[in-house]
């Protein structure tokens, strides 16, 4: 699977890798693609197709699922797979890196300036592994929440 090898992509590199892909940029799909690599948020389908709405409200889920679908098979989304809930989708870093995550409003960061590349590589000298993944996730309570649970 291609990836924007641990690069931040722009619109312009995921556009040109869809049509490169043989497939068309429609103006709603360049929405959602444009959503994806902005967001820091790391939006789930249903906030996506809220704001994609305002712009085309035409626009259905399945259009937003398969935008989002062929972006991850092109290396330009990374999801974020929880086992309750809605999964998380990034297009900003498309690459497995570490992330914040509030247990109270489920908001998602990134995790900046964390370095796991040392660490990952240790894990492949130590367990001769290939093609290591990893997913790392660190789990607390955010400022505004609680900020919010102290007033």
């Amino acid at each position: 699977m291609p990836d924007l090898l641990n690069s931040s992509p722009n619109i312009e590199t995921v556009v040109n890798r869809i049509k490169a892909a043989g497939h068309r940029i429609t103006p709603q799909r360049l929405a959602i693609l444009e959503i994806l690599v902005s967001s820091r948020s790391h939006p789930t389908v249903d906030q996506i197709y809220e704001q994609i709405r305002q712009d085309f409200p035409m626009t259905s889920r399945a259009t937003v699922y398969k935008t989002i679908a062929l972006a991850k098979e092109l290396g330009a989304v990374w999801e974020l797979e929880f086992s309750q809930g809605s999964n998380r989708y990034d297009g900003r870093q498309p690459y497995p890196h570490p992330h914040v995550i509030c247990t109270q409003c489920e908001q998602v960061l990134d995790a900046e300036g964390i370095e796991i590349q040392a660490l990952q590589k240790q894990i492949v000298r130590n367990t001769g592994y290939r093609g290591i993944r990893h997913r790392m996730d660190f789990f607390g309570v955010c400022p505004e929440c609680q900020q919010a649970s102290s007033t």
